[in-house]
């Protein structure tokens, strides 16, 4: 089908501008109106999304279904998937569907929810299948836009600072991002990323302001996106906007948070910082590895700490992005399978995780977990599904979470054993702090006069969160649904990334 990337991209804005001008009024069949016609667009895009995975050739480890044309004062619109990005894509719009189903209950300008959901599609999607710079950089700043809006006017008491400190974070770091662009345009001569791909940038050590660089100018762009993608992961210690921005999101905007967007750190490494950037990558890897640990380490002590639910399961997803970045800076193929596959994974958990607090939140409208207790009696269900997520984010053989840290941890043991010996460390700590966090919720008596008429699960709720279920048990069990796709190109993309690498260190004037 020609011109399907484009399809799967803009449908979703293609429903936005329909809900815009072709629904109107506040009714009560109105705001029913536009949750239907949300959730038929985000399907429809879901369904869009397989053509692409059933045309896709894992075995061609090149950027498939390419489009592209002309654009704006010479700038180029182009499109294309490889083995790296298209699962994130089919985890977009996968998510999406799910994400309008848990928010059904929303009541305050309905309308314009689901427009800011469906046109913060259209922006994740174009992040994942962009292969020019400026369309990339496009695609990725303009995201902040919807989800600042989601959290600022549908988020809790504090939205207004958690909105600004999200989009302040973020816009500062692509700030540098934006400058080394340009430079890589000028070096270049082109904002085509498959060139800019090929293409060998300076790594001699060069002086500024009397600091002697080592890596030359791809040290000091690989800093530059650095400073963008570490704040998008979020990597320790830039993470802090995150907490705050999970607890103040509605429901489904913290699933849109940690399921996707935070992906896009990850995403750029693996697209700009390895490819691009080799030598500066091979010198920083130490550097990123002391953050990945920290990350682990710290967070996961200071979830153990936390009064409110979504707090801790925010400090959890920052610990298990420690993983990912640790993973990708192992340089090797399980390293880079096991930080794709983790970051799939943690899609399908963290988003599950904040749908379990949504749905005791609908319920109480508290999330601190002292206000729980001794649920299983009254929800057997819920105690149930949240035991399965709690259980795959602890990294339970058997379930999806465990073959990501399974393989980081491998893959990082070969590279450096001290940094595998720390990370371990952590996930004995998120056993800690998640099963703590189960036992206050979930067991125990019920002894809470405000518990005693609680309600388990309804259909719907069941029918969205029972997807997620299922493929963090279906990963678990056969990864290589995923590890078949991803596979060649990484393969590729490590072979390419040692072949620099290797004849960088016989040119060094030392060997």
């Amino acid at each position: 089908m020609d011109n399907l990337l484009s399809i799967v991209t803009f449908l979703p804005l293609f429903g936005a501008i329909v809900l815009m001008f072709f629904l109107r009024g506040d009714d009560e069949m109105a705001v029913k109106n536009a949750k239907l016609l949300t959730l038929f667009a985000t399907g429809a895009t879901f369904i869009a999304s397989l053509f692409i995975l059933q045309e896709f050739d894992p075995s061609n480890t090149g950027f498939q279904m390419v489009e592209q044309a002309g654009w704006l004062g010479g700038l180029t619109y182009k499109l294309g998937v490889d083995g790296i990005s298209i699962l994130f894509v089919m985890l977009t719009t996968f998510m999406m569907p799910i994400v309008i189903g848990a928010s059904w209950k929303i009541d305050h300008r309905v309308k314009e929810y689901m427009i800011a959901f469906l046109v913060l599609e259209t922006l994740m999607i174009g992040v994942f299948l962009s292969l020019d710079l400026v369309l990339f950089y496009v695609f990725f700043e303009a995201g902040l836009i919807p989800m600042f809006l989601i959290i600022g006017i549908w988020g809790g008491k504090d939205k207004i600072y958690a909105a600004f400190k999200f989009f302040l974070y973020t816009l500062l770091g692509s700030v540098l991002m934006l400058i080394a662009m340009i430079a890589m345009w000028y070096d270049a001569g082109t904002t085509d990323i498959v060139k800019l791909l090929n293409h060998e940038f300076s790594a001699g050590t060069i002086s500024v302001l009397g600091f002697q660089i080592v890596g030359g100018a791809q040290t000091l762009m690989w800093l530059a996106f650095f400073a963008s993608f570490a704040v998008k992961m979020p990597m320790w210690p830039v993470h802090t906007w995150l907490p705050d921005a999970h607890v103040q999101a509605p429901t489904a905007g913290s699933v849109v948070l940690a399921a996707i967007l935070i992906k896009m750190g990850g995403y750029g490494f693996l697209r700009f910082s390895l490819p691009m950037f080799p030598v500066a990558s091979d010198i920083m890897q130490s550097f990123v590895f002391f953050l990945s640990v920290a990350a682990i380490i710290l967070t996961s002590l200071i979830a153990l700490a936390q009064t409110d639910m979504k707090k801790l399961i925010a400090y959890s997803s920052v610990a298990h992005m420690g993983f990912v970045t640790m993973g990708i800076f192992t340089f090797n193929q399980q390293g880079l399978d096991g930080a794709i596959f983790q970051m799939i994974s943690h899609g399908f958990i963290s988003g599950a995780l904040f749908l379990s607090v949504g749905i005791v939140y609908d319920r109480m409208h508290t999330r601190e977990i002292e206000a729980y207790g001794g649920l299983a009696i009254r929800m057997p269900v819920y105690a149930l599904i949240f035991m399965l997520f709690t259980m795959a984010n602890v990294g339970l053989p058997g379930t999806s979470g465990f073959i990501g840290e399974f393989l980081t941890l491998v893959a990082v043991f070969k590279v450096n054993t001290w940094v595998a010996f720390g990370a371990a460390t952590g996930v004995i700590l998120s056993a800690a702090y998640a099963l703590y966090l189960y036992r206050r919720v979930v067991f125990g008596d019920l002894i809470k006069e405000s518990l005693k008429g609680i309600t388990d699960m309804d259909t719907r709720e069941k029918l969205v969160i029972a997807p997620l279920a299922l493929f963090t048990l279906l990963l678990g069990i056969y990864p290589a649904l995923v590890l078949d796709i991803i596979g060649p190109s990484v393969e590729a993309l490590v072979h390419n990334f040692e072949t620099v690498v290797g004849a960088a260190d016989t040119a060094a004037p030392n060997h």
